[in-house]
């Protein structure tokens, strides 16, 4: 007879309940949100950067 439980029953790895409700929500969240906040942090460093002078440039010869 099977009493309709499993030998892993409410172990770390079931994935019934409110835990693994919540690790949707947030695998969720981190999939939608991740790629803005990635694109914040490096534009953020790209304005942080010292600006970059440009090159002097030679002059040109007169033409006669």
């Amino acid at each position: 007879m099977n009493s309709g439980t499993t030998p892993n029953s409410g172990t770390r790895y079931d994935r019934g309940g409110p835990r693994g409700t919540w690790r949707a929500v947030c695998a969720a969240l981190t999939v939608v949100l991740g790629p803005p906040a990635v694109t914040a942090s490096a534009l953020d460093q790209a304005n942080a950067a010292p600006l970059r002078q440009p090159t002097p440039k030679a002059p040109c010869a007169p033409t006669p």
